[in-house]
């Protein structure tokens, strides 16, 4: 008799702790899942990304059944595009090497010096009221005018393409770097006085980490100009490279290799894009 005393005695005490367990439970499983809903829907927009180009490659094998294509047509199957690509890819490396030998110059030298000078125009108001009246005017001009001038007036193709390379990025740079000094609130540059900062250490650790998001979207517009302008100019007069590679076989009408080449040219540009990407998350780290 004592012990069933004693059991039930004991009863609520095991159901109170039960009811405790149970609801210290329920919000760790609820956080549970809800850090795994943003984990899940981070890999959504790739998953979208694919099937947008499942629905395109599949689009155009159909399209293909209604295309002669014996005929040699405009539009090969993706069957012949990918062979063309597979026996083609040592050339299309070296035409990558040698693209990249001109690209990686002139996109270099527009960051450093449309970062510099665009930080400099948005901290001096001086230098700032004398650049970007001459900004508006000449940024908005195509810079594939200069392509025709570039290679007339410099020695080599390989200048006169990286030329048109800069000026492709540096103008983009240029204006983000400038917004993004100018989009500093004046606090920041009054606590830097107050801590004697000079005008180097300011524009160095005030001005310029500021402008980071900024200065990486103007990178992100110039790298993708800096490719177009890349492709156009070796339209014109280079020996090797990925859009010298595109025309010369569609000058001689092959268009499986061409439509490799566009393909691949793609590709490359998805990867720098898409390392430009992950430099920026990994740099601005305080806007995850």
């Amino acid at each position: 008799m004592s012990q069933f005393i004693t059991l039930a005695a004991e009863a609520p005490d095991a159901a109170v702790a039960a009811d405790v367990h149970a609801s210290a439970s329920a919000p760790s499983a609820a956080a549970s899942v809800r850090s795994f809903a943003p984990s899940f829907t981070r890999f959504l927009p790739a998953w979208e990304s694919l099937l947008l180009w499942a629905v395109l490659i599949a689009a155009w094998q159909i399209s293909s059944y209604f295309i002669d294509q014996t005929a040699n047509p405009l539009l090969p199957a993706p069957r012949i595009v990918l062979d063309a690509l597979w026996d083609s890819l040592p050339e299309l490396w070296k035409g990558t090497v040698s693209s990249f030998f001109i690209l990686a110059p002139g996109y270099a030298l527009a960051v450093a010096l449309g970062v510099l000078l665009g930080l400099l125009a948005g901290l001096i108001p001086g230098l700032g009221r004398a650049a970007f009246p001459f900004a508006k005017v000449v940024a908005p001009v195509p810079p594939t005018v200069y392509i025709p001038y570039a290679i007339a007036v410099l020695p080599t193709f390989h200048l006169s393409a990286t030329f048109v390379v800069f000026i492709g990025a540096f103008w983009p740079v240029f204006q983000n770097a400038a917004a993004g000094a100018h989009a500093v609130e004046k606090r920041y540059r009054d606590n830097a006085r107050v801590l004697g900062f000079s005008r180097l250490e300011t524009l160095v650790r005030v001005i310029f980490p500021a402008s980071l998001p900024h200065i990486f979207s103007g990178m992100a517009v110039g790298l993708g100009f800096s490719f177009i302008l890349l492709t156009v100019a070796e339209l014109f007069g280079a020996n090797a490279g990925l859009g010298r590679f595109v025309q010369y076989y569609a000058d001689f009408a092959d268009y499986p290799r061409m439509v490799a080449g566009i393909l691949y040219t793609g590709f490359i540009t998805w990867l720098a894009m898409t390392g430009l990407d992950k430099l920026r998350h990994r740099a601005l780290f305080w806007l995850r």
